[in-house]
């Protein structure tokens, strides 16, 4: 009840305050039945606003967990063994040999020299097993994330002309990062859901495309084909420049092949050879480092007598060791100001491949992956990355296919994978200086190839959801022929689009009611003849060898058109919310309703109008020759137009199964249609039952709109409402269900005894050889059925008394509907024929 004070403000303001319940007067209703004692009776009581706000404020406990969340390594470490270090070492070393040379191509796509591809790989895998909760994952650089920062490098070069490229690249890892890392301490990775697996696969083919395109001139030696415009110029310039293809194309193009080849050959091993697939797994996985390898040597044989800084064909040259670009990363308002445009498409690109990645390996490998706590790794290792020199990092999926393949244990594997790459950094940067550029080109493309979304998956979609390949292409194409970008915001909007189109237009649908059986083997299940077990089944009755189900009328969910359905009752429809109930789709919903029910019934009074004037203007009747017609047929002039076989409208069930929250909007217009039925029905009223509700401050939200209850008539006399309450046992070993179950237990137990008298060599149960071991510790059926718990059980209503409409189940809200139906037209009949009446509520 509302305090003393919030009486008086109420009062103050004028505002009128409900009971403690809408109906608390429940006392003129008929009783749940004999099986419920008065002490049993349950009053459900409305959830209050402090609840809300009570559990939205986290406790201590909370507070604790939250932050032990933030380092997920605590969990594990204590444990690591032996056994998990040899797999972590394996994983390890296998993808810094992979690392190295990918990081080095990469950096080539973020238009900064090489070694900050190096700086970026070692900080990626350093940082992020403090924080992971996924073992397989390698952050690092990516292709897709280098080319789009390749692209704001580019595009700022003219806006910032003073600025270095690596100084950009290093600012934006810093923005993106610190919005990701805001995302993920707020706990809201479930944001990343909001981008569906089509506009997921519509962006990597089209990056893969545009990034392989991309590299082809680099590939071939082609000059003077700008790779930061639309892929299908850059395709259609490449084409026109291959007549100044250079020497570069036969080191990009033989990497290209043999690197194909090599997987290829390891395949076939793995598929023919199973005992050497473990052989052919790793020999695959470094095939990369083999080709860098292998061309770096056939480079320093080709240049190793050329001055320094020129070469036959383009070469890496000087690479810096160690971290030469240690520095804060500088980042004032003028760069922010510029990059502003770019972080939205940025952030995208670090969530979406990494927690998808994250995800699948994580299915795979049989653990669960934090969103929330994934971002805060990525943004850490952003923020923290440039503070070395590195650029923006995320997950990449190859690397972390091949870790997972390798047989990582943990994420300290990274660890391993930092060492590798901080030996590269320091003792290698002389063998870097012949490295092609041709063979790194050669090694994106290879890398991105594996990104492209294969024709039988999109067959896959097609089968699942023709309209998403339709948004699959579009992002591809869009990416073609715009940017990368573009692809993404393109495919997102459209599946937004979709979404929000479906929940806006979406209708409900109108149920029917039938009988089914279920048959195994041509015979009932729960046959009390024995015929067939009672799987599930607590009762040896016929009644439960069927039961009710509730299907479209219009067979809309494929149902067999032969079974008739039909309206369950005349004037008593069944409605179902297709996509939840809420204020974008409540009046579209609440209309496609109304138009069916009127389309079913007629009104309860014929409206007759003694002059064409008296007529609404939206409604102005038959024509003057039918009127005539009807005068002289001695027809009634309201009921020309008037189906008068139809049913008058009686209750409406409204089935809330995928309906979990309401707002004002959606309870209002419902008061609307309530209304409006009301009228039609008139001088009656609709009965409005609700079954399947779910949630108690959608509860709340009906009965404030006087929903949940009788109507009560401000005329007439107070009848009392014949409310059926769905009850249940209160459970135990005494239950009738468990008396049911052990019925079946003890027929199960006696034909095992008469298979044991057959064959004396069985055992039963755990006993010796001819015990009569009781099933699950009941006692016998007979000591049950004489004892007294059974006649003494309680019974007890599911939902409270006071808010008799709110139905468990249809079955429920159906009898409850029909059995006020047939009393409102027994005391009808009653009335008619002069008898005196109980006087019911109508």
């Amino acid at each position: 009840m509302p305090s003393k004070v919030g009486l008086v403000a109420a009062k103050v303001l004028g505002i009128k305050l409900h009971p403690k319940d809408p109906y608390d007067d429940y006392q003129h209703l008929e009783a749940p039945g004999a099986a419920i004692n008065s002490a049993d009776t349950f009053i459900e009581e409305p959830p209050h606003v402090n609840e809300f706000f009570l559990g939205a404020i986290p406790t201590g406990r909370h507070v604790y967990e939250y932050i032990l969340s933030l380092f997920p390594f605590l969990s594990w470490i204590g444990y690591y063994n032996l056994q998990w270090l040899i797999g972590d070492l394996v994983a390890g070393i296998t993808i810094g040999a992979v690392v190295v040379p990918q990081g080095m191509a990469y950096a080539k796509l973020a238009n900064v020299p090489v070694q900050f591809g190096l700086y970026s790989s070692f900080m990626g895998v350093l940082i992020y097993w403090f924080f992971a909760t996924s073992k397989d994952i390698t952050i690092g650089p990516v292709a897709v994330m280098s080319q789009l920062t390749g692209g704001v490098v580019s595009d700022l070069a003219t806006a910032l002309p003073d600025v270095p490229g690596h100084v950009i690249a290093s600012a934006l890892s810093v923005l993106a990062g610190a919005i990701v890392l805001f995302i993920g301490l707020i706990r809201c990775g479930w944001i990343v859901d909001v981008i569906s697996l089509a506009s997921l696969s519509a962006f990597m083919t089209g990056s893969a495309i545009s990034i392989a395109v991309g590299q082809v001139p680099s590939m071939m030696g082609i000059s003077g084909v700008s790779t930061r415009d639309p892929t299908y110029l850059v395709f259609i310039r490449t084409l026109q420049g291959l007549s100044r293809t250079t020497l570069d194309a036969a080191m990009g193009l033989t990497a290209l092949a043999m690197l194909y080849l090599i997987r290829a050959i390891c395949t076939m091993v793995a598929k023919r050879w199973p005992q050497h697939q473990k052989k052919a797994f790793f020999i695959s996985t470094l095939r990369t480092v083999f080709v860098i390898l292998l061309y770096t040597l056939i480079s320093w044989l080709v240049n190793r007598n050329m001055p320094r800084g020129t070469a036959k064909f383009k070469i890496v040259f000087d690479v810096p060791g160690g971290f030469q670009d240690v520095a804060i990363p500088v980042l004032n308002q003028r760069i922010a100001s510029n990059l502003m445009g770019y972080l939205p498409a940025a952030v995208i690109v670090l969530l979406i491949e990494h927690i998808a990645i994250s995800k699948s390996f994580g299915r795979v490998n049989n653990y669960r992956i934090d969103p929330s706590q994934e971002m805060v790794a990525i943004g850490v290792t952003n923020m923290l990355g440039p503070f070395l020199g590195g650029y923006a990092a995320t997950g990449s999926f190859s690397r972390t296919a091949i870790k997972s393949k390798a047989g990582v244990r943990t994420p300290f594997a990274g660890v391993i994978t930092a060492f590798i790459v901080l030996l590269a950094i320091y003792a290698l940067p002389a063998v870097f200086y012949y490295i092609p550029n041709a063979s790194l080109s050669a090694v994106i493309m290879h890398a991105v190839g594996d990104l492209i979304t294969p024709p039988n998956t999109i067959y896959q979609f097609w089968k699942v959801s023709p309209f998403e390949v339709f948004v699959f292409f579009v992002g591809v194409i869009v990416t073609v022929f715009a940017t990368i970008e573009d692809g993404i915001y393109c495919t997102v909007a459209i599946s937004a689009a979709m979404l929000l189109y479906r929940i806006l237009r979406s209708k409900g649908r109108f149920l029917g009611r039938i009988r089914v059986q279920s048959v195994l083997d041509n015979r009932v299940v729960g046959d009390h003849k024995g015929r067939v077990s009672n799987y599930g089944t607590f009762t040896g009755s016929d009644e439960a060898t069927s039961r009710n189900v509730f299907l479209p009328i219009t067979h809309a969910d494929g149902s067999n058109p032969e079974v008739q359905l039909d309206n369950p009752y005349p004037g008593v429809f069944i409605y179902r919310f297709a996509e939840g109930f809420s204020y974008p789709n409540a009046a579209n919903s609440l209309e496609h309703m109304t138009e069916y029910v009127f389309a079913n019934t007629r009104p309860t009074t014929l409206n007759t109008f003694k002059r064409p004037g008296d007529r609404p203007w939206n409604n102005p009747g038959p024509s003057r020759r039918k009127l005539k017609a009807a005068a002289a047929a001695g027809i009634d002039a309201g009921a020309i137009d008037v189906d008068t076989s139809l049913p008058t409208l009686k209750a409406i069930i409204l089935d809330f199964s995928s309906v979990n929250h309401v707002d004002i909007t959606s309870v209002q217009q419902l008061i609307d249609v309530r209304n409006q039925l009301d009228r039609y029905a008139a001088p009656e009223v609709v009965d409005w039952h609700v079954a399947c509700i779910q949630n108690r401050w959608a509860k709340r939200a009906l009965a404030a709109a006087g929903f949940g209850y009788p109507t009560v008539l401000s005329e007439g006399p107070r009848r009392r409402w014949k409310s059926i309450f769905s009850v249940a046992e209160i459970g135990g070993s005494q239950s009738a269900a468990a008396i049911a179950e052990l019925d079946i237990s003890e027929k199960e137990m006696a034909a095992s005894r008469r298979a044991t008298e057959a064959r004396p060599d069985i055992e039963i149960g755990i006993g010796k050889k001819g015990s009569r071991s009781s099933s699950r510790g009941f006692p016998k059926l007979d000591q049950v059925l004489t004892g007294p718990a059974v006649h003494g059980g309680r019974s007890v209503p599911v939902h409270g008394v006071n808010r008799p409409l709110f139905h468990v189940d249809l079955t429920s809200a159906l009898q409850s509907a029909i059995a006020n139906v047939e009393a409102r037209l027994e005391e009808y009949e009653a009335a008619t024929e002069g008898t005196e009446t109980d006087g019911t509520l109508t």
